[in-house]
């Protein structure tokens, strides 16, 4: 069972406000909202009721008010549905009213974000869900929509799970392509440790039982544990009892993920959360 999140923090506005504009402007592009600038008058108010077409978790809202209100700070809004929790079908999920002229131009970005963000939100949940017998966490990963990857990884918050490293700043993973050019991985630790700040955490890639006994005998904080069976998953989480975190990954769906995580696995990082969950169906309905 996959409970809500109630203490979700909000995303500071200024973390999405300039993607919502941009995503607004390409919308706009050279002319404007020719539609609805032939069809509304000038002054026209509206009511708009954003609406969950199917059941999700919603994650989103504040980006979609947000798309709203970059066109006109008159609008008046109330979101009736929290982030971090779930919507029936044919739930209201908030009012606005405003220039019925910006309702409608904004309509289509408002609801690309919202649908995005609960889709991913809601996949999330159901991960969760499926392992919630183990301790096992559900993580995301870098597998982000370029422009998006704050709204993405705050939508699988939303969901239930935790992110994964949100760039390639704010923490260490030795690959296998590094472990290439670097000759081993025991020479990459090296050139790392060497590099960065006592502070910044250290994971390695393995692929198999061997490269992970060469990993243990390193000064590092995680191992990834990648596309290995369930027989290797539980050998390597017994390798690394006490010693780091071990985190599973590769093609991982709710289908295996509580096979995965009755391995003892910390984590279980899942790249299609944010590359390929489905949108949620949210629709505007309008009422003067």
């Amino acid at each position: 069972m996959a409970f809500p999140i109630p203490n979700l923090p909000p995303l500071p506005r200024l973390l999405y406000e300039d993607t919502v504009r941009k995503a607004l402007l390409e919308d706009l592009g050279r002319a404007g909202d020719l539609t609805t600038d032939a069809i509304v008058p000038p002054g026209t108010l509206a009511t708009g009721c954003i609406v969950a077409r199917a059941p999700g978790r919603i994650a989103g809202l504040d980006v979609a008010i947000c798309a709203f209100l970059q066109l006109n700070r008159e609008f008046q809004t109330e979101a009736l549905v929290a982030d971090g929790h779930d919507a029936a079908a044919g739930a209201v999920l908030a009012k606005t009213r405003g220039p019925a002229r910006a309702l409608l131009t904004a309509e289509r970005t408002a609801l690309n974000f919202l649908g995005r963000l609960s889709g991913i939100a809601t996949a999330t949940r159901d991960m969760v869900a499926a392992i919630s017998a183990y301790p096992s966490q559900v993580v995301c990963t870098r597998k982000t929509t370029p422009g998006l990857r704050t709204l993405e990884k705050y939508a699988v918050r939303a969901g239930g799970g935790a992110n994964h490293r949100f760039g390639l700043d704010d923490a260490v993973l030795i690959k296998d392509n590094h472990r290439v050019l670097a000759g081993n991985l025991t020479e990459a630790v090296r050139r790392v440790r060497a590099s960065i700040g006592h502070l910044v955490k250290i994971e390695a890639e393995v692929d198999t039982l061997e490269q992970l006994e060469e990993a243990l005998r390193l000064e590092i904080d995680a191992v990834l544990l990648d596309n290995m069976s369930l027989e290797h998953l539980a050998q390597a989480v017994r390798m690394a009892a006490g010693k780091v975190i071990t985190e599973a990954s590769g093609n991982i769906a709710p289908a295996t993920a509580a096979a995965v995580a009755a391995t003892g696995v910390d984590l279980i990082s899942v790249g299609w959360l944010t590359h390929s969950a489905p949108g949620l169906d949210v629709a505007l309905d309008v009422a003067l």
